[in-house]
């Protein structure tokens, strides 16, 4: 398991405490992440009658990638858990209409908590710290409401009125170091070996599939950039901005891989498997350790 995020357990997906809530709110469709079509508000197949996957081992081998990189931000305990006291959308059809409206409202909210709340950790005494601690107090407000008021919350508006402080406390933090800006740049498939990406905007840029090998990431903003398939081989993305644990099961990497300290290199990258000297297994095979020590948080449990 990872490391407790910055904003506390509140932002950390917490499985057990749910009730399934992303394996049967949001809708999917047959694509390289999803092996089937499913509708928003219908549960996946794979959902069991104790909320848990029944092929999560196997979710990747199984055409189900996406699930593998979904995260709630703990979105999904705090609707099954505060704003519903612990209730099943099994109850009752009106119980499971107004669960999965709210999830889709507190979801994104935790998301912008986690941002806001790695900026606070980033921003020094100030004014703009002093905005940020404000942001995040009025966020974590507006999800302790109860469904109907969570029900008329306009997130993309209020998304907007707090992404200028979020850009701030990069500018903030990325000052002096002139690193270019490419802020929603499509670089899907773009071959960036050498390119000088330290300091850089990359905020929401399109990097699916881009080659990004050996390539120096410290102190680049990655806030919503798409690493899906990104290969991070030999990177350094140490002291990297915004930077999710999400972004990177998405991507590809491997040891070499240096990452800032909350973060952990996802099991499925090559070449995390260790082989030791001189421990042969029984018939001369060679032991191989564990990737980093930690095992895989389990997001659909």
């Amino acid at each position: 398991m990872s490391e407790t995020p910055r904003g506390g357990t509140e932002l950390h997906a917490d499985c057990a405490r749910c009730v399934g809530l992303c394996c049967v709110a949001p809708a999917f469709a047959a694509s390289a992440d999803f092996a089937l079509d499913k509708p928003a508000g219908q549960p996946c197949p794979n959902l069991g009658a104790d909320s848990r996957c029944g092929i999560h081992p196997q979710l990747r081998e199984r055409g189900f990638p996406g699930c593998t990189v979904f995260d709630c931000f703990g979105a999904g305990q705090h609707v099954t858990q505060v704003t519903f006291g612990g209730r099943d959308w099994r109850d009752d059809p009106a119980t499971a209409s107004a669960m999965f409206t709210t999830f889709a409202v507190v979801r994104p909210l935790h998301e912008l908590l986690w941002y806001l709340t790695e900026a606070l950790a980033l921003t020094p005494a100030g004014a703009l710290r002093d905005e940020l601690r404000a942001a995040v107090d009025e966020t974590r407000g507006r999800t302790a409401g109860g469904a109907d008021a969570l029900r008329d919350v306009d997130v993309d508006a209020y998304r907007g009125r707090m992404n200028p402080l979020l850009v701030r406390a990069s500018e903030l933090v990325r000052a002096g170091h002139d690193g270019v800006d490419r802020r929603g740049a499509a670089l899907l498939g773009v071959d960036l070996r050498g390119a000088d990406l330290v300091g850089a905007n990359l905020r929401g840029a399109c990097l699916i599939g881009a080659d990004l090998r050996g390539v120096r990431l410290r102190l680049a903003d990655l806030t919503g950039a798409d690493l899906r398939g990104a290969d991070l081989r030999g990177a350094d993305l140490s002291g990297a901005l915004f930077l999710h644990q999400s972004q990177l099961d998405a991507a590809r990497g491997d040891r070499r891989t240096v990452l800032p300290p909350a973060l952990r290199h996802p099991p499925h990258w090559s070449g995390l498997a260790i082989t030791p000297v001189g421990r042969p297994r029984p018939g001369g095979a060679r032991a191989a350790a564990g990737p980093t020590g930690r095992g895989k948080r389990d997001p659909r449990r």
